[in-house]
């Protein structure tokens, strides 16, 4: 992906299995969010293409429907109350069947009872962000995209949802952006670096070597000062 002279993605190559999270660590302006919108195709790509592989290895197109996307600043309908916005998505996706009430959703997503009838335009960040979560949980998609999601949040809520993406990890893939290290060690089972446009895999045994972390810090320091 070019953005005029600037290439910005360098022919990105990398297989992502399903029933696993993973950490794409990057700093700030490294792509990340450009690789996302590429796969949504809410962007234009200059040359590639992004599939799924069934069993037999025949290659799969993805479809909108296959992508869930949480962005790390969620946009809500704030003239409706949660409950009003949960019902309202259901009716508009007749196609899903949902498993839980509106209430039992809540309660999965730990969302206090009484939020649940105020207006969106009341609630936390943090709480929106976690209706935009469960939004994303009852589409049900097999590419769920993550785009630093927690780094707003507070220490609570986001070992919340923290809780939640690892609980959604089967049966899709689960894609984490991050600029912090320790997140992605926290949470994803893999981690991949977006550095200087291309993904590279880090060894996760490897993290607990101070001078391996000391290489991929200054990796990233490389990478921003491009």
């Amino acid at each position: 992906k070019n953005y005029e002279e600037k290439e910005v993605l360098k022919g990105i190559n990398y297989t992502f299995e399903s029933g696993k999270i993973y950490g794409l660590l990057g700093r700030n302006g490294a792509g990340k969010t450009t690789f996302f919108n590429c796969i949504n195709r809410d962007i234009d790509i200059d040359a590639g293409a992004f599939y799924f592989r069934d069993g037999e290895g025949e290659k799969i197109s993805l479809e909108p429907e296959d992508i869930g996307y949480l962005v790390s600043t969620p946009t809500v309908p704030e003239f409706m109350t949660g409950r009003e916005f949960l019902k309202f998505f259901l009716e508009v996706h007749e196609e899903i069947k949902p498993d839980k009430s509106i209430d039992e959703y809540f309660d999965y997503m730990m969302i206090p009872e009484e939020d649940r009838d105020s207006l969106l335009k009341d609630y936390s960040h943090g709480t929106k962000n976690k209706m935009q979560m469960l939004l994303n949980i009852i589409a049900s998609p097999k590419l769920m995209l993550l785009d630093e999601p927690l780094t707003t949040l507070d220490v609570v809520i986001a070992e919340e949802m923290k809780k939640v993406i690892r609980s959604q990890k089967k049966g899709r893939i689960t894609i984490f952006s991050t600029h912090l290290l320790d997140v992605a060690v926290d949470l994803c089972d893999v981690i991949v670096l977006l550095n200087h446009g291309r993904l590279e895999l880090i060894d996760k045994n490897d993290l607990g070597d101070d001078d391996f972390k000391r290489k991929i810090i200054e990796a990233l320091k490389d990478q921003n000062d491009d």
